[in-house]
């Protein structure tokens, strides 16, 4: 019984030294202090992920928010945040871009992605949706302060 739990944990220990991090001296909870002050709300996803990869290292927002699919304000294409990732992670191009959600524009979607300063490895996706939401570059300046205070 003993052997086996030290082999479970031992496991467990291998696999999460293999998952990616953030950078030494962020820690996530300080991370997501940062963002529930600087761009916090119930329509907001921020995913920090490995450049080339993909993989995702952090989620500010739950899966549903991460996944929900919005205008990606070029053209009539419908996104999300999750799906966007990958392609920020290959080309690591900046970009911040906002259009209405809803008819009338009482609605509006903002995304803001691209590499991380100061750190060449990982890039970003940001998404906020809502009656407030701001533009994709605001969306892009809280989120570069809010790594900053985080420790970035």
């Amino acid at each position: 019984m003993v052997r086996r739990a030290l082999s479970a944990i031992l496991c467990i220990a291998t696999l999460a030294g293999c998952a990616p991090g953030l950078p030494k001296g962020v820690s996530s909870e300080k991370l997501e202090a940062a963002l529930d002050d600087k761009v916090g709300d119930q329509n907001t996803c921020v995913l920090i992920g490995e450049a080339g990869s993909g993989k995702v290292v952090f989620r500010y927002g739950s899966h549903v928010v991460c996944g929900q699919a919005w205008p990606s304000c070029q053209g009539s294409d419908l996104t999300s945040a999750e799906a966007q990732l990958p392609a920020v992670a290959k080309s690591r191009a900046a970009s911040s871009l906002s259009c209405s959600t809803g008819a009338g524009g009482s609605r509006s979607v903002g995304w803001a992605s691209g590499p991380l300063e100061g750190h060449a490895d990982l890039v970003y996706v940001a998404v906020m949706e809502g009656t407030t939401a701001p533009p994709g570059m605001i969306i892009a300046e809280h989120i570069v302060s809010a790594l900053r205070t985080a420790g970035f």
